[in-house]
């Protein structure tokens, strides 16, 4: 059994056109039929452009935001329908670190009750009291115990990061989503908190949902990658085939993107034409149809489907191809 299991997620939002007196107008479609499983373990790899829906996903699955539509599933436990004490002892079993390591700690509260806070909400009185506890959390993410009393502002980005870390394991969960946990942080810095990450979940067995824009960060860390665009999924991959062998257009794209150390002169820079387009009013057919080289009148007409390919590898495209671009 998967420790996660989202079927067809859809989340919606709301527009008024007179404010008023609240005329609807037609939805925002941030996460439009996303559908992914996750074992324990594993890392997965979410990867887009800014505004195609990752961190809105990753938000809904955890249900800090509510879905519109779909199925959430952690351990066979339906997470859609929960409520009240069901859905806070769930969410023991799956944290979140967000993308901002400032706006995400309250100012006001030293960083021993930012990293406190899970037990207190939980009523959990951990074995040698809390301060013990929230002590161990630090020394273990590398931060100073002794700063137990300091607040969010005397520390450095990277330093913040890691108290987010240390709040999202403190009641030792399964899963964790972490929503472009280094994209704010120097490159020196990244790999620190990479290389965090990365031994926590070897000790804890953890799951991570891993969302990033940096294609090179999500290559080292995960283990498999689910690229979107729009709302919707274009590919679904393990790491070694999506990077070696993209067969969507748009995949194709974003890895030509990717820096290399000694490109090839042969190495063809693949350039999307247009903006993208609005999640309020998406293209019809395939939503990627408007800036793909190859889109044809079946492209606007029908909505490819997700094809598995090869074993894992799913390709929502009417004309998928491997492309050989790093």
């Amino acid at each position: 059994m998967s420790l996660l299991s989202v079927r067809d997620l859809r989340k919606h939002f709301p527009t008024y056109q007179q404010k008023l007196v609240r005329v609807e107008g037609a939805p925002i479609k941030a996460v439009d039929g996303l559908s992914l499983s996750l074992e324990p373990g594993e890392t997965l790899g979410l990867v887009g452009e800014s505004g195609c829906g990752k961190s809105t996903a990753g938000r809904t699955i955890l249900r800090l935001l509510e879905p519109t539509s779909g199925t959430i599933e952690f351990e066979g436990k339906d997470v859609t329908s929960a409520t009240g004490s069901e859905l806070a002892h769930l969410r023991r079993q799956m944290q979140m670190v967000f993308q901002d390591p400032y706006g995400s700690l309250n100012p006001r509260h030293p960083i021993g009750a930012i990293i406190a806070a899970p037990f207190l909400i939980q009523g959990i009185k951990p074995e040698g009291g809390t301060k013990r506890a929230v002590q161990e959390l630090m020394e273990r993410v590398g931060l100073n115990p002794e700063h137990y009393n300091r607040y969010p502002h005397e520390f450095s980005g990277g330093q913040r990061q890691r108290i987010g870390v240390a709040r999202a394991i403190a009641l030792k969960p399964k899963l964790v989503v972490c929503d472009e946990p280094v994209s704010a942080l120097d490159v020196s810095i990244q790999a620190q908190v990479i290389n965090l990450l990365e031994d926590i979940q070897q000790e804890q067995n953890l799951a991570y949902v891993f969302i990033a824009h940096d294609l090179s960060v999500v290559r080292h860390i995960s283990d498999r990658v689910m690229v979107m665009y729009l709302g919707k999924v274009m590919e679904v991959a393990d790491r070694d085939g999506l990077y070696e062998r993209p067969m969507h257009p748009y995949t194709q794209a974003l890895m030509s993107a990717v820096p290399v150390p000694e490109p090839r002169r042969d190495r063809e820079r693949i350039l999307l034409t247009g903006d993208l387009p609005s999640p309020q009013n998406p293209p019809s057919g395939c939503v990627f149809r408007t800036r793909c080289p190859i889109a044809t009148e079946r492209c606007a007409a029908e909505v490819p489907m997700p094809v598995e390919l090869e074993p894992g590898h799913l390709v929502a495209c009417h004309y998928p191809q491997v492309r050989q671009v790093i």
